[in-house]
């Protein structure tokens, strides 16, 4: 007999899936999607997840087999972690905070961590900032049996360009591929909204679902302001555009939320305006789609233009998304300094795995790995589970991937833009100006914000803490934190990275 122990996630193909296992389709989606993750177990047995598509983490108990067997998905959509005891039992599941309730739990910080922390700005691999606590890595599955453990990878990015399809093959068969998928993200009885930016991803997403409203973010700086770009997108679809303003009064208050529902501290400053409009559309409806993943499957970031500079020595350091403290200012900033603990070391086996590939798609595979699971993944899950809202993520999907997998990295950036083949599909259903709209990121105006004395008292009083002072050199700190509020802006993210840790190490060890 098999039995789910957890469960997080959503099954797209389930309807194939349910022909196949015999189960009744009309059983309410949870416990349809758990009654296919129990039967194709039994019926495929490790391999479950080359027969699903979607978003997905589960435990099951085989008692035929006295073990349990634990899964992630392909790219880490819904996080999971696991913790061994001392007395050699498993505690685990897709919450740390549950982990720490359970029997044996030994709450310790993992201080090799903050040092990674500072130059990615997010917990990259499979440590975490609790000693003991692991993460199970996307495509992992786990197995733990009479006290064993066994971790085994069963799926890996793989990368071969095709150089036979031309550009619009490919964003043809982008095109097509995604339309399909749009059949599978949602049922009839279902109701969503979509999130919507000034950017091409959420904007392709809006145009191919059948949402009538559409959420956006807004300032009250026009520069920042992208949602009055997304209104103009909003209104040429025929939707609706429901706006949450952000403050800074109400974005620094919901920093102490964000940390805590993470669990571990992220210093991506956009999570914290996510955080603020996953509570404003929970308001009116409880599921929403969101465009993640095009940027790293097709080349969406402007660094990737600049690949090709860095060449071979993408082995000798790690180049990402966040790569914002190097060795040398870590060591003059930390009191505990750990010379083995590098951001290559998690990085090099991403490079050795693509050996032989053009730059671009080593980097990407890097962001696909880590910074997508880390930062992008994490902070959909948490944000959107705290506010009782759920994100379904469309474009993220193995299919896609496929598609990516085999496009020359000349269909992805050129000289003059990013994710060409990506937005030369959307362009089939959205005009020209907004598919090939220069990429800006998710703005947040904290680089003046955090400069602001009327809201960075709370900064200083933490900067300036004991527990500050048990991590950091208290002088230095402030030297960063006085360079910046003296007029070098491009400072901010160390500031924000240093803030968002002390702020979660209050929650988590001083409380």
């Amino acid at each position: 007999m098999t039995e789910i122990k957890e469960y997080r996630g959503h099954i797209r193909n389930w309807k194939a899936l349910c022909a196949e296992l015999s189960i009744d389709t009309s059983l309410p989606d949870k416990k349809r999607e758990e009654e296919i993750i129990v039967k194709g177990y039994e019926k495929w047995g490790r391999d479950i997840a080359d027969h699903l598509y979607g978003m997905f983490a589960f435990a099951l108990w085989d008692s035929k087999e006295g073990k349990l067997f634990c899964l992630r998905d392909h790219f880490g959509t819904k996080p999971f972690f696991y913790y061994i005891t001392d007395d050699n039992n498993i505690l685990y599941g897709s919450s740390i905070r549950e982990i720490m309730k359970g029997k044996g739990f030994k709450k310790a910080l993992n201080k090799d961590m903050l040092q990674l922390y500072l130059t990615f700005t997010y917990v990259a691999g499979e440590d975490t900032f609790f000693k003991g606590v692991k993460k199970l890595m996307p495509g992992h599955w786990l197995e733990f049996k009479d006290g064993k453990l066994t971790v085994e990878r069963y799926w890996t990015p793989t990368f071969k360009p095709d150089d036979s399809k031309s550009l619009e093959d490919f964003a043809n068969e982008i095109h097509t591929t995604v339309k399909e998928i749009f059949k599978e993200v949602k049922t009839e009885d279902e109701v969503a909204e979509s999130f919507l930016s000034g950017g091409v991803d959420s904007s392709y997403v809006l145009a191919l679902s059948d949402a009538n409203i559409c959420d956006s973010c807004g300032y009250d700086e026009e520069r920042f302001d992208e949602s009055r770009v997304a209104a103009k997108t909003a209104e040429l679809l025929g939707r609706k555009q429901a706006v949450c303003l952000i403050t800074p009064e109400r974005y620094f208050e919901t920093v102490p939320y964000v940390m805590e529902n993470m669990e571990q501290p992220l210093g991506d400053a956009s999570a914290v305006v996510f955080a603020i409009a996953c509570r404003a559309t929970a308001e009116h409806t409880k599921l929403c789609y969101s465009g993640e993943g095009a940027d790293e499957f097709f080349g969406g970031y402007n660094m990737y233009r600049n690949a090709e500079r860095y060449g071979d020595n993408l082995k000798t350091f790690y180049v990402g998304n966040t790569n914002i403290m190097k060795e040398d200012e870590k060591k003059q900033l930390l009191k505990y300094y750990n010379e083995n603990v590098l951001p290559i070391d998690i990085a090099k086996p991403i490079y050795d795995e693509t050996e032989g590939l053009d730059p671009l798609s080593k980097m990407s595979d890097v962001d696909i790995q880590i910074w997508l699971e880390g930062d992008i993944y994490l902070n959909v899950d948490k944000m959107s589970e705290a506010a009782g809202l759920e994100i379904r993520m469309p474009l993220t999907d193995r299919r896609v991937f496929d598609i990516a997998s085999r496009m020359p990295s000349k269909y992805k950036v050129n000289d003059e833009t990013n994710k060409v083949a990506f937005r030369t599909a959307a362009a089939k259903v959205l005009p020209e100006e907004i598919a090939f709209r220069k990429k800006l990121g998710f703005i947040v105006p904290i680089r003046i914000w955090l400069a602001d004395e009327r809201y960075n008292k709370d900064v200083i009083e933490k900067f300036n803490s004991e527990y500050a002072a048990e991590f950091f050199k208290t002088d230095e700190l402030n030297a960063i934190f006085n360079e910046y509020i003296g007029g070098n802006s491009d400072l901010w993210r160390k500031v924000w990275t240093i803030y968002t840790f002390l702020v979660w190490y209050e929650i988590y060890f001083i409380k």
